[in-house]
């Protein structure tokens, strides 16, 4: 009798096992920057919320986007520029989150004393890399300033691109160029070597400060709705823990995404001129298009033509609801 109850339990047991869900699997496409750090935190707590989330890093927002395409990428942490271009290159995405905003600014070399504003910058060899947040930024001050830009000499900036954010550093510290438009913490770290000194935090433009938007497949969103809500509860999860934990933060940042290669100076100087945060501003994203546009970013067929096309918050809504979040972090 004792053998037969036993026989029995044995096959419930793997009966249950054999009918446990595994967690669901999302493929997400980031970013290597101090503020991005959240969003790879994301990983790590997904099992509390039945996922399992799949990063894979990329050299620049830009390049995530053909993945997403052909459905090789679910979710992406980029600028807002990338998120345009994208949608507006026809990859059937929406904005469902922003994950943090500034992380930007504009350096010049210590040699260069006559340059104490960006007004100042005329004649000189400015570089940035294409396709990303500090290319739009870059290009709105020089816009504000009244200066003519170019990739040959004969404007009043001669402009060149880098393919990543380590070479505009180099290119600043070996004098290859004069002025840098850098992102977090490479433009800390770029400081602290001595390589470079802060000209602008390039947010006085009609832009302002720069959101980064959590970016999901429409397929996800529409197909998928309720693995694409717990996608947000664990977003939100993730970044309470970071703008609640500033230690936390830190040594994740430090020790998981750049391996003990940042130091505590220079992720607390990089982080004060970015926040984590939950919310893309109403109007932020059609605001980037429409500079976009202006100045031939993104080379889009059909450019975005309103936030109500494509900013989708209403999951993200439910779950700060759900999670308790009142109020937005604040901005740098």
């Amino acid at each position: 009798m004792f053998k037969r109850a036993s026989a029995a339990a044995a096959a419930i047991l793997l009966l249950a096992a054999g009918t446990a869900r595994a967690d669901d699997v999302v493929r997400l496409g980031n970013l290597k920057f101090a503020h991005y750090g959240a969003i790879s935190y994301m990983k790590e707590i997904a099992p509390k919320f039945g996922l399992k989330i799949d990063e894979k890093q990329f050299a620049k927002g830009a390049d995530i986007y053909p993945a997403m395409a052909v459905d090789q990428i679910d979710i992406s942490a980029s600028g807002a520029d990338g998120a345009v271009a994208a949608r507006g290159n026809g990859v059937k995405l929406y904005v469902v989150a922003g994950f943090a905003n500034g992380g930007v600014r504009i350096l010049k070399r210590p040699d260069l004393d006559a340059v104490k504003t960006l007004k100042d910058v005329k004649g000189l060899k400015v570089a940035t890399v294409r396709g990303g947040t500090q290319d739009l930024m870059l290009l709105a001050e020089l816009d504000k300033h009244g200066m003519t830009w170019g990739e040959r000499a004969g404007k009043d900036v001669q402009l060149i691109y880098f393919n990543n954010y380590a070479d505009l550093n180099q290119a600043l510290a070996q004098k290859y160029v004069d002025v840098i438009c850098q992102s977090e913490p490479q433009s800390t770290q770029a400081i602290s070597a001595g390589w470079g000194v802060e000209v602008v935090k390039p947010y006085d433009t009609p832009i302002g400060i720069p959101v980064r938007p959590l970016v999901m497949t429409e397929k996800m969103y529409n197909e998928k709705p309720e693995i694409a809500g717990r996608v947000l509860k664990l977003f939100v999860a993730a970044t309470k823990a970071f703008i609640d934990d500033p230690a936390l933060a830190e040594k994740y940042v430090r020790e998981s995404v750049f391996k003990g290669q940042l130091s505590s100076q220079d992720f607390r100087d990089g982080m004060a001129n970015a926040s984590y945060t939950y919310d893309v501003p109403a109007g932020h994203m059609q605001t980037t298009a429409d500079y976009m546009m202006k100045y031939g970013l993104g080379k889009m067929t059909t450019p975005p033509k309103s936030d109500a096309e494509w900013v989708k918050t209403d999951l993200l809504d439910k779950a700060k609801a759900d999670l308790g979040i009142k109020a937005e972090s604040k901005t740098p």
